[in-house]
């Protein structure tokens, strides 16, 4: 039955575009207020259309629906992969008011929403993220993209969804793995900027790992509720946005170097937030009180807490090098001044970073 349990808005003026989270949604909510023309094409992956396409589908009556099949996997999040888009688009004849529907995970919403930033410069697109991670995150803001292989999400665009649409029946079908990596994303915001979220989080967190619906549809809230303030405020990652990035210099560098979907992004996030949080001890500004409870709770997600086997210093210091917040050769990095404020430096000693570098090496 379908359930709207939330709803809130990106404000961003004239695109903004609404975040509607439920159960049941999948089938019964219809979507076509937010197409613009008669076309809508369907953008997935093998693992996610046996479970969704069809109910996905049933969200757009009376609109001229195709789709186009993906294979699932990060290390497919490629130009070659991303020819798929479009060259679907090309043989469906689909024009500039076509809108295309993203159904999957942050693989599947990066590339149709990269697609949908270029094609023909530019057509609408709707996120319908199928992951934790993807709902709580990669699916609000804008940020498309694919991989390159000397770094994660180089090649990209800005381009805000019409709308997002959130069922979280579909969390249902994730392996525990995949719940994990979701939840280190939803403990980021807590991290970066609401302090009281972590102690909900503490206090929830066996609910979540459980698929709890009444949790889960909370914690989904509350993080896309904070990812919208942020965005709303700097869209393009000018400043305040790249507070979301907590974790992630250290992140991409370890999902590089293990090879695209040998780790999770989320787990390496989870990772790469411990290291955050032990360099921000370091500098002098979070407590090791503060560490140990952040700490606790990424490992309470059952997120890895060391780098990959074989991974050294040098292979982190060259691999962050090319991370897009830096600027001008300097290494910029997403610390935290306490839990729930967090702060962008390129001023961090390079002793102490060695020294964390060196703490999570195996």
């Amino acid at each position: 039955m379908q359930k709207v349990l939330r709803e809130l808005t990106v404000d961003l003026g004239e695109r903004s575009y609404p975040i509607v989270i439920g159960q049941g949604l999948l089938g019964a909510f219809d979507l076509t207020p937010w197409v613009v023309g008669s076309q809508v094409m369907i953008v997935t992956n093998d693992t996610v259309a046996p479970l969704y396409l069809e109910n996905a589908k049933a969200c757009f009556p009376g609109k001229t629906v195709d789709v186009v099949v993906l294979p699932d996997g990060e290390k497919y999040k490629d130009w070659q992969t991303l020819n798929l888009i479009f060259d679907a688009l090309l043989e469906k004849r689909h024009t500039r008011k076509t809108t295309i529907a993203a159904l999957g995970g942050g693989v599947v919403g990066d590339m149709a929403g990269f697609a949908a930033a270029t094609y023909q410069r530019g057509v609408p697109f709707i996120q319908i993220p199928t992951t934790l991670l993807s709902q709580v995150d990669s699916s609000v803001g804008g940020k498309t993209g694919i991989n390159h292989p000397l770094g994660k999400n180089m090649v990209g665009a800005f381009h805000q969804p019409q709308a997002v649409l959130i069922d979280a029946d579909t969390l249902g079908t994730l392996p525990p793995r995949e719940v994990s990596a979701g939840l280190a994303e939803v403990i980021k915001y807590g991290l970066i900027r609401d302090e009281p979220f972590l102690g909900w989080l503490e206090q929830n967190m066996d609910a979540l790992l459980s698929l709890d619906a009444t949790a889960l549809g909370e914690a989904i809230h509350r993080s896309c509720q904070c990812k919208a303030d942020v965005v709303a405020q700097d869209e393009k990652e000018g400043g305040l946005r790249a507070i979301l990035n907590l974790g992630h210099t250290f992140g991409h560098a370890i999902e590089t170097f293990a090879g695209y979907g040998n780790w999770l992004h989320g787990e390496a996030v989870g990772t790469g937030m411990m290291m955050a949080a032990d360099l921000s001890v370091r500098e002098g500004n979070l407590t090791p009180e503060d560490r140990a409870r952040a700490v606790n709770l990424i490992g309470r997600a059952s997120l890895p807490s060391m780098a990959p086997e074989g991974m050294t210093s040098e292979d982190f210091m060259a691999l962050m090098a090319v991370d897009k917040k830096n600027v001008d050769g300097a290494l910029r990095l997403v610390l935290l001044r306490a839990l729930g404020d967090a702060y962008v430096t390129a001023e961090a000693s390079v002793d102490n970073l060695q020294a964390t570098l060196q703490a999570f090496i195996r």
